[in-house]
């Protein structure tokens, strides 16, 4: 005898194509990369299947495991992981998601943008392949070192295992800047580089995080005799010995289960210099500011994902003799979900695009706005979309929770809040020009929605009260974004989302939390573009 009939439950989102999401498909064809839409379809595609949710499941109820030592007792500093991260590798590196896009041609980043966007089944892998994608542009500040790792690095083909880099088909680079007594101050850290006769110098010291400690080289910061320098690290010396990186514990993070964050010592660890003795945060800077773009990138994809389950959730779950999106409030609460993430979605494309075309000065401020708000958002955005499966989202099956913990960790890598805040004001001080790139951009909206050229005007005369500008950092850079986000919608979005997004964040005609949208939203519209389509 059967004691109850399971009936009104949500079918699993599964068989769609990720990719399937339109402001994803018009930002990748307006910035250039719409060359690339038939491989970031066929990704979306494996994203919405099963099999790939499967692997990112295993990847985190099985997190890597520290090996310290074999069972003689040598050191052989190893990272283990489930079969299933190293599936999330495969498909990542095959497709590009790494270093490919330095090789290919114009719009590749936007393309690797959205095929990164896409991909989104497990937040973690994604940490050496932004690394990877980022140490780039850093690796040409040494043209030899460069010659000889960046084919290597960009090459479509995971190799994993601890062997000496001239022996693999490809390789992942990792990046390993903070110590315990600095965090993000990097100037004050203390691990010491002596230069040897043959060119290469010599490592000493701790790092309190070493982001992913498998992968085969890592750009290192340490103090050199004329001032902090930017190294190249090798796990595995040419000669195949083992470099001297000792891996001291994993961290317990409270998201980001399936990747591998260290604590590393260095005890005498041989390694080649990057860029001049001295300029170690200049050279170092372009990957931070690579992994920054995949910060804001992270963050749009990671909204997308909380506003589509909930959308579905929605279309499919019944309350009270109506189907939870036919509910006037839950419309309101989906359609500001759908607001934000758009508003997300069509940045990160703006900055892709910016990447590609070099446009410096625009990126320079925009990149740092962008981090700071579009990260900041997430957290929210991730609750308030797990409230609305109501208890059904707060349990591990969901997936929701998941999502929800890896939700703070965009907004503090490469930078926390008052990091990246205060990295506006100085390059609004040091590099003015950018101040002036950036307001031309956003201008070219000028005339098109009152309520955008009204705010745009408000952010402008902020800047001019020079003795609380830091006090008010964030007010001021939150006001950069919601201006350059409006812009760009009302420029290239669909008009209900612009008309909403200028309403609401610029106008002031809204609430404090999610789903207070004024009345005169056309909810239908939004919330029709948000819904995931299966089959």
């Amino acid at each position: 005898m059967t004691t109850h009939e399971v009936f009104n439950q949500v079918p699993p989102l599964i068989g769609h194509d990720v990719a399937d999401d339109p402001a994803l498909l018009d930002g990748i064809f307006r910035e250039g990369g719409g060359w690339a839409a038939e491989a970031v379809h066929e990704l979306g595609r494996l994203a919405g299947t099963e099999q790939a949710r499967e692997w990112g499941r295993l990847a985190n109820e099985h997190p890597p495991v520290l090996r310290t030592h074999d069972r003689y007792g040598r050191r052989i500093d190893e990272v283990e992981f489930h079969p299933a991260w190293h599936e999330l590798m495969r498909v990542a590196v095959g497709h590009g998601l790494h270093a490919r896009a330095w090789t290919e041609r114009s719009g590749a980043h936007v393309a690797r943008a959205a095929k990164f966007y896409v991909w989104r089944v497990d937040a973690g892998h994604g940490c050496p392949i932004s690394m990877t994608y980022a140490a780039v542009p850093a690796l040409r500040h040494a043209p030899e070192l460069a010659r000889r790792y960046e084919p290597l690095l960009t090459s479509d083909t995971y190799d994993f295992g601890l062997r000496t880099p001239a022996d693999k088909r490809g390789i992942l680079a990792g990046m390993s800047m903070t110590e315990k007594q600095g965090g993000s101050d990097v100037r004050a850290n203390t691990t010491r580089a002596v230069p040897q006769p043959d060119g290469t110098y010599l490592l000493t010291g701790h790092k309190w995080f070493t982001s992913a400690p498998m992968c085969d080289v890592f750009l290192v910061l340490a103090q050199a005799p004329e001032g902090l320098t930017c190294f190249l690290l090798p796990r595995v010396l040419p000669d195949g010995t083992r470099n001297a990186i000792r891996l001291q514990r994993l961290k317990d993070k409270l998201g980001n289960h399936s990747n591998a964050s260290a604590e590393v010592e260095y005890e005498e660890a041989v390694a080649w210099r990057v860029g001049d003795e001295g300029r170690g945060v200049r050279t170092i800077i372009e990957m931070v500011n690579m992994t920054r773009l995949d910060c804001v990138v992270g963050a749009a994809a990671g909204m997308r994902e909380g506003l589509i389950q909930a959308a579905h959730h929605a279309a499919h779950r019944q309350a009270f003799g109506r189907y939870l999106i036919d509910q006037p409030l839950m419309r309101n609460v989906l359609a500001d979900l759908a607001v934000e993430s758009e508003a997300a979605t069509v940045l990160m494309l703006r900055l892709a695009g910016a990447t590609d075309r070099g446009e410096t000065a625009f990126k320079r401020l925009g990149l740092a706005v962008s981090k700071y708000w579009v990260c900041k958002r997430w957290p929210a955005h991730a609750a308030e979309a797990l409230e609305c499966l109501g208890g059904n989202g707060y349990v591990e099956d969901s997936g929701m929770p998941r999502l929800f913990r890896e939700s703070p960790l965009n907004g503090i890598w490469e930078g926390s809040g008052n990091v990246s805040a205060l990295d506006v004001l100085r390059a609004m001080v040091k590099e003015p020009e950018t101040v002036e790139t950036f307001f031309d951009e956003v201008g070219l909206a000028s005339g098109a929605d009152a309520r955008l050229d009204a705010a745009v005007r408000e952010v402008k005369d902020s800047l001019a009260d020079v003795a609380t500008i830091e006090l008010r950092a964030r007010r001021i850079v939150e006001r950069l974004a919601l201006v350059l986000q409006g812009s760009l919608l009302v420029r290239h979005g669909h008009p209900a989302v612009a008309d909403a997004f200028c309403a609401s964040r610029l106008d002031g005609d809204w609430g404090r939390a999610f789903g207070t949208l004024p009345a005169g939203v056309d909810f239908a519209a939004i919330v029709e573009r948000a819904r995931p389509k299966i089959g």
